[in-house]
Parts: C-alpha cells; structure tokens; sequence
C-alpha cells in the first residue's frame, strides 16, 4: 500500500469562486495529488480544501495552492467571521496510511522553510510539529489575529518559525504543522429525545460533565469554571441532537486519535450507555471520508468477537465493519466512494480486474506484456492464496486447537504476501511498458539521445528490480508452506503442497525474468549484486520446495 497524507489548507477567500478555483486548480495539476473537497464559506471569508497524494506530491500541492492564494489574497481587504492571520491561514498534514508523524513533521518543517524563503512570509508551526509548548494549540498562534501581527511581530518570543519576522501586508502568515485524523461520527438511537442522546456524549466525551453537589449546584473551581468529571473517551468531543429528516437522535462525536479511541470502541460505548437508559442502537453515520485502517480495525474488532480471526482479506474487514456498525442505515456506505485510499485508486483496465479467461487471453496474444513477469507474479499470488485457505480450514477446527494462533499469524502474513504478488502481476507488465516508453524518446540531439539512454537504462533496473522482489518474497511463501505441511489440517495436504510448488514456480519465473533483463543494464555493480542476490533466492527456493514436496508425497502414501 502507498504512502498516503492528507491536507487541509484553509485559505482566507469563500466568496469569490474564481479565487478559489485558481488555487484548487494549483493542487489538481499537481502529479499525485488528488483533490477530495472544496468547502467554501461565504459568512466566514474562508475555504477549506482537502487533498491527498504521496508524500512528496502532497507537499509540491500545498506550496504551489500557498504560492497562488498569496498572489490573489490581500489580508488588509479581508474580512469574515471564522479566526485567520494569512491568506493560507493554516495548512495540516495528516497522516493517512503507511505514514509516520515524524515524516509529517518534516513535510510541515519543509513546506515552512520553502514558504519563508520564497514567499517572505513569516510561518509557525503547530500541533505535532511545534517547536515549543505555547506553539502547540493553533488559537495560541492565532490570538489577535491578522490586525494584531504588526505589533507581535515585534516581540522576540512572537518570532517564527521560518521566514522574516516582518510584517507581510498582504499576506500576513501561515501556520503549518501535524495533527492526528479527525473523524466525525454518529451514532443513531431508537428515539427522538436529543436530551437522552447528549446524555450518553456526556458520559463519554473526553471533557466530560460539570461535576454537582447533592443539591444539583454546578460546583466551581476558584475562577469560576466548572469543575468537570471527565468522560470514558479519551480524544473525544461529543454531543447530541435529533436528525429531523431521519426521525431519530444520534449521539454525535469527533474521535481525534483513531489509534486510541477508533470506531469499534466508540460505538460500543455508546451501545452500553444507550442500554442503561433503556435506548438501543440502530446504526451510525461516518461523515466525509475515513482513512483504510479505520474500518479494517473495526472489521477486525468484531470478527474477534465473533470468535473468528483476523486473516482475511481486506475487502472482507471492511464488510464486517460495515454490517457490525450499521453503517448503511442512515445512507448508503460505498466504500470506494468514502474511504481515502479507495476513491484514490487508480484501476485503469487493471490485469488483476480481468477474469482468468480474459486474462489468459491477453496472455496468449501477440502483445509482449503480460508476459512471463506477470505469470510469475500470479504464481506467488496462488501460492499466497492457499496458503490462506489452509490456515482458515485449520482454524477452528477441534482437531488442531492447539494451532489457532499460529494459524491466524500464517492467514495474516498470506493475505499481505498475496496482495504484494498482485500489484507485482500490473507492476511487472508496466514496467515492460515504460522501457518501450523510454526507447521511443527522441534521439536527434545529443541532449535527446542522453536522456534517452539515462530513461532507458533506469527503466531496464526497475524491470529487474521488480522480479528480484518477486522472487525474495518467495522465501516467505515457502516458509508459510512448510509450517502447513507440518501442522495444518492434514485433509488439506494436497493444497499446501501445491502453495509449496506455486512458491518454487513463482521463484523459477521471477529469476529467468531477472536474468533477460540484466544484458540491458550498464551498471556492473547493480548487475553483479542482483545476479548474485538472484541466484542465492532461487536456490534456497528450489532446495526447500524439493524437500516439502518430498514431505507432502511421504505423507500422502502413508
């Protein structure tokens, strides 16, 4: 799965749509970044935008939108009801999928340091990024607004992050950092009463309820502020109110930290609260769109507590999710219309969408690619896929209890393994494709004919890269196998050994496919090691797939 980050920038412009479309259209050109959402307001001045992309798109995106909002926005004619100091007033990244906050961390650093030297603007980090404790919380930064720079600008300790502390009339200055996913999640209830649904949000948000006396007073800390007993869940804002058009109550929360407090856990709070006031619950609500490891860890929550474990495929988490939260009783939950990395996706006459039938004809044609890359692939994705099936006929099963977990780990590692061998089946064909690509570049002039040559001779390393993969990972198919073999349920024998010769098939294929491609590759010290590493793979695949397959014939005669 790719690196994924999210950004909200908020630019200090709702009215003028022209405005907004020529910096939306900045992060739409953008390779890699994919525009989600535009939001403007009218009554606040403000828009706020949502993309996602690689790393490294994302952060071109933001800096090319920051680049144009400065060149249209002039803060000393803005005006509006929400908070800003800038015409991009903040600008979040968030990590999505396969993504750390410390790399999120240098994205914001990155994007400051770009923006303060190449726009003159004065930037601060907040959030996770924050240089320091006051910096942390964006109102702290914020406190004054546009109107109050000039005069903070003057104080050393207001001095920012990156760029000048001088005052930009027109832009004034943009805040930056990390923060964790925000969901927005509702609950429904089987009543109408907001009080009973906001009842529960108190017991379970994170602030809590004001704390009373006997007598029902609010008691009060010295400056007046109430003294709160806080709610059961941590990273959690919440409240209720009655859905008119849907005829029911929801209890109504944003979850702030989904490692901490994620979906499953939300709603089954909320489930036992109902309970003791008498209320069940119907269903809920996700609102915008959720990042893949919110619904997979649900998924894999209630599959638990049905007594089954979590080695299945991704496709299946997500449904379970779906079912166990009721997530298609308020709307209909699409997931590749409201999870991130879905609606991303690019599944453009994919071979892994095709039927075997279709595939196998493309195979047979006349086209080069898909070729044996791509067969060699498929073969480690079988493997991988029984290997699956025998863990989950294993699983469960009274016979080899004992087994269980091991089981459930060897499922988990096959479902990962098989989805690598299927993006290798598209990867290995399109790598084929662009060094065809690269050869058709023009060659009139030397310049021409060198960044030919530099296109094709990166090409022919990413054609050998990928079948080098292909075969390492054949290791892992093996080791899966043999522990099937040994310990997996023994009427389906056959099967692992099959996973067992799908892995050596796959390793044969990926190795010929690393060695037709090496006479292209003018670096000798990349072909050496690659050949070196090819060849130490293949033989470790070819000796333990002899010695499982010379297991699995014993067994099957005794």
């Amino acid at each position: 799965m790719q690196k994924l980050v999210e950004c909200v920038p908020n630019f200090s412009e709702g009215r003028d749509m022209e405005v907004i479309d020529k910096i939306t259209a900045e992060i739409k050109a953008t390779d890699g970044a994919r525009l989600l959402n535009v939001d403007p307001g009218a009554d606040t001045n403000r828009t706020v935008v949502t993309f996602v992309g690689p790393p490294e798109s994302v952060l071109e995106a933001a800096f090319k939108a920051i680049k144009k909002a400065a060149e249209l926005i002039d803060m000393s004619k803005h005006s509006g009801a929400h908070p800003r100091m800038g015409a991009t007033d903040v600008c979040p990244f968030i990590p999505v999928s396969n993504v750390s906050i410390e790399e999120c961390v240098d994205l914001a650093k990155q994007l400051g340091e770009r923006i303060g030297r190449e726009l003159e603007i004065p930037v601060y980090l907040y959030g996770k990024a924050a240089t320091r404790p006051e910096r942390e919380k964006l109102p702290d930064i914020r406190k004054g607004e546009y109107e109050a720079l000039p005069e903070k600008l003057k104080d050393p300790d207001f001095a920012p992050d990156f760029g000048p502390a001088q005052f930009n009339v027109r832009s004034g200055a943009t805040v930056t950092g990390v923060r964790d996913f925000m969901l927005a999640y509702n609950v429904n209830l089987n009543t109408r009463d907001r009080s009973l649904a906001h009842e529960i949000a108190l017991n379970l948000r994170e602030s809590g309820r004001a704390k009373r006396d006997k007598n029902g007073v609010i008691l009060r800390h010295p400056d007046g502020k109430a003294i709160k007993a806080p709610g059961k869940l941590k990273f959690v804002q919440g409240g209720g109110w009655y859905m008119e058009e849907y005829g029911y109550a929801q209890v109504t929360m944003n979850l702030h930290n989904l490692n901490v407090t994620g979906l499953s856990t939300a709603f089954e709070a909320v489930r036992e609260e109902a309970a003791k006031l008498g209320l069940r619950v119907t269903g809920s609500e996700l609102i915008g769109m959720a990042p893949l490891q919110a619904l997979t860890d649900a998924g894999e929550f209630y599959l638990r507590k049905q007594g089954k474990h979590i080695g299945v495929s991704v496709q299946e988490k997500i449904h379970t999710a779906i079912l166990s939260l009721g997530l298609n009783d308020t709307s209909p939950f699409i997931p590749k219309e409201r999870i991130i990395e879905l609606a991303i996706e690019e599944r453009n006459n994919l071979l892994v969408d095709k039927t075997v039938a279709d595939f196998i004809e493309e195979l047979a044609s006349d086209s080069p690619a898909p070729g044996g890359g791509s067969v060699s692939a498929l073969s480690g994705a079988l493997s991988a896929a029984l290997a699956s099936m025998v863990a989950n006929l294993t699983y469960g099963n009274k016979e080899y209890k004992r087994q269980n977990k091991t089981m459930e780990e060897i499922a988990v590692k096959a479902q990962k393994l098989k989805s690598d061998y299927l993006a290798l089946i598209d990867a290995d064909s399109d790598s084929f494709n662009n060094y065809m690509s690269a050869m058709r570049l023009p060659k009139k002039t030397d310049e021409d004919k060198a960044a030919r040559h530099a296109a094709m001779q990166e090409s022919a390393k990413e054609m050998t890269r990928l079948p080098l993969k292909s075969l390492t990972l054949t290791g892992e198919l093996l080791e899966l196998a043999e522990q099937l073999i040994k310990k997996g349920n023994q009427n389906a024998l056959s099967d692992a050994g099959v996973a067992a010769k799908q892995a050596e098939a796959a390793a044969t294929g990926a190795y010929f496919n690393v060695l037709i491609n090496l006479p292209q590759i003018e670096d000798e010290a990349f072909g050496r090691e690659t050949r070196e590493q090819a060849e130490a793979a293949l033989e470790k695949a070819r000796r333990t797939s002899r010695r499982l397959v010379n297991l699995v014939d014993k067994k099957l005669k005794d």
